[in-house]
């Protein structure tokens, strides 16, 4: 139980949880800095619920009552703000006047960071195996989340075959229609959420196929209901979402899949080298 966030404990149980439960649940992840002070009742009266359904919500985290899950949000928020101070220790002392490239920079530099704290590697490697063995790998973004699911799938392609992806505006049912028990199918879904992406894991999960949400936070609307989900953003509390911590995540994994699969991938590339040649694709 040490090794998981508070957030990935939820998100394993969420399903089982009562109505009321998941309310306290939600309060407790998105305000983190008010539940470290808060007593039980105080958390209920926030969160909509009596004080007895937070206890419960204790319990069935596998804490022995409120006062250890409450250490335990606090201990989390606290190494947040340890991690935030480091960051800033060596910030200019004048805000204001702080370079705009230094100023995004050093926020994609604390994602990375917090990437690199909060990735469970062994969902990771989860993600991907089942790239890796899936008959076929259909993979959806939709509205912005698209950018980076594209950049996934054309990487992915030059490692192997069938491989597909939906365009930015929604899927089409004879692409889906296909997916079976041994399909995979890697859904990105970032704020604002789109619809789209409830559907196609609607469909790949009464078709058995393996879901994978690439996304920002463990409860987020895919999140919940993915097989594995891989989050980019789950500590910050900035309001910022990047793709750089997206794509880095995606590179982990392509690595891996590299790792894991290198004869068969080997063979491909020299395969469509062979291709780029004929057709006279790039500048040599």
């Amino acid at each position: 139980m040490d090794k998981k966030t508070m957030s990935q404990m939820i998100k394993e149980i969420y399903s089982s949880l009562s109505p009321g439960q998941r309310k306290a649940a939600e309060f407790i992840m998105e305000h983190a800095d008010e539940a470290v002070l808060l007593t039980a009742f105080q958390v209920g009266r926030n969160a909509g619920v009596s004080e007895t359904t937070v206890i419960r919500l204790a319990y069935a985290l596998g804490f022995s009552g409120y006062s250890q899950m409450q250490e335990r949000i606090r201990k989390e928020w606290l190494a947040g703000k340890q991690r935030d101070y480091i960051e800033n220790d060596s910030v200019i002392e004048n805000v204001e006047k702080e370079n705009l490239f230094k100023r995004v920079i050093d926020q994609e530099r604390k994602l990375l960071r917090q990437l690199l704290d909060q990735v469970d590697e062994r969902e990771v490697w989860e993600a991907i195996d089942a790239l890796i063995q899936a008959d076929r790998v259909y993979i959806g973004g939709f509205g912005s989340s698209f950018a980076a699911a594209y950049w996934f799938y054309y990487t992915l392609k030059q490692m192997r075959g069938n491989v597909y992806i939906s365009d930015p505006q929604g899927f089409l049912p004879e692409d889906v229609c296909d997916l079976t028990e041994q399909s995979a199918v890697i859904i990105f879904s970032f704020p604002r959420y789109r619809k789209e992406a409830l559907k196609l894991a609607s469909i790949a999960e009464r078709q058995g196929s393996r879901i994978v949400a690439i996304t920002d936070r463990q409860l987020s609307p895919i999140g919940q209901m993915s097989a594995v989900t891989l989050t980019t953003d789950e500590l910050m509390d900035s309001g910022h979402h990047s793709i750089a911590s997206v794509i880095s995540l995606l590179e982990v994994m392509i690595a891996g899949i590299e790792e894991r699969d290198y004869e068969k991938i080997a063979k491909r590339q020299q395969e469509l080298e062979v291709l780029y040649a004929e057709q006279e694709l790039f500048f040599e």
